[in-house]
């Protein structure tokens, strides 16, 4: 996990603009059991892509989910 976390840091820095890759980045973070770095990636990739419904629903569960800690 941590090769493809960063992996996809390089994306982001290579691709800034691209919310499929901060949507990535984040999915490897709550792969990972980073909560709070996945919401921070999440929300960039719905910033960068407002109609990004998986960051959405992604935000959703882990809010909910860092909420219940």
């Amino acid at each position: 996990m941590e090769a493809a976390i960063s992996i996809f840091k390089l994306s982001t820095e290579e691709f800034p603009e691209s919310a499929n890759v901060w949507d990535s980045l984040a999915e490897a973070y709550m792969k990972a059991g980073q909560t709070q770095l996945a919401i921070t990636n999440y929300g960039k990739s719905l910033e960068l892509n407002p109609t990004n419904t998986h960051a959405v629903n992604m935000l959703n569960k882990l809010e909910e989910k860092s909420t219940d800690e």
